[in-house]
């Protein structure tokens, strides 16, 4: 079978799997978190870093927010010396592809991150998947950096879970971060450098659509 009929193939596995997940999403919109952080007085700078399944979509998504100084893709939950792609892939690691998101807290909030985390970054009722990639480096997992980040992060998994807006229970973890390792150059801004990939054609671009549409109020087009 030659590569290009191969790569078909794969396209077309992968719509059939994200039209599944889309399918079998949120009933209702996810609402803004009941406790959250106030916003801060002055411009600064804070960081969130959570995965969700491929680094390059939820990279996209917070890469088009207002607010958001930079997000950076890379690995969370393992050790610095596994810290690579091809090690990371085995599932074996501890790590989760995962995203570092800074930003200015006078703008936008943890809270107002996570909601659209929760939104439209990722199906948090996936367990160790998402979409058509599978394992646990793929898995839904928030890392606190504070006190305060996990009391908010908990606290609204707790009121979406009580309110049902998902089908299904939310899987997503609540660890401590121990360190962040920014991944590899080519895969730093890929959903934007590959636009006609078809992976991020079909899995990565619904996303910052959804973006848009949902939270017009926080999307831009940078």
């Amino acid at each position: 079978m030659s590569n290009s009929l191969i790569r078909i193939l794969v396209v077309f596995a992968a719509i059939l799997v994200v039209m599944t997940v889309y399918s079998s999403g949120k009933d209702v919109p996810v609402p803004s978190p009941a406790s959250d952080a106030a916003k801060a007085a002055m411009p600064g700078q804070q960081s969130m870093v959570v995965g969700g399944g491929c680094f390059w979509g939820i990279q996209a998504v917070f890469q088009h927010m207002k607010g958001v100084t930079s997000a950076t893709s890379g690995y969370a939950g393992g050790e610095a010396k596994t810290a690579q792609y091809e090690v990371v892939s085995t599932g074996e690691t501890g790590h989760a592809e995962s995203v570092k998101v800074v930003y200015d807290p006078s703008q936008i909030t943890y809270g107002e991150l996570l909601r659209v985390f929760f939104s439209v970054a990722h199906d948090p009722t996936e367990l160790n998947r998402q979409g058509p990639d599978s394992g646990t480096q793929y898995r839904s997992v928030i890392f606190y950096g504070n006190d305060e980040q996990k009391r908010i992060a908990e606290a609204y998994i707790a009121q979406l879970d009580a309110a049902k807006i998902f089908p299904h229970k939310i899987v997503t973890q609540v660890v401590p971060l121990k360190g962040f390792y920014t991944a590899e150059a080519y895969h730093q801004n890929y959903a934007t450098l590959h636009p006609n990939d078809p992976y991020i054609a079909f899995n990565d671009a619904p996303k910052v659509s959804n973006l848009k549409k949902e939270f017009p109020q926080l999307y831009t087009g940078k």
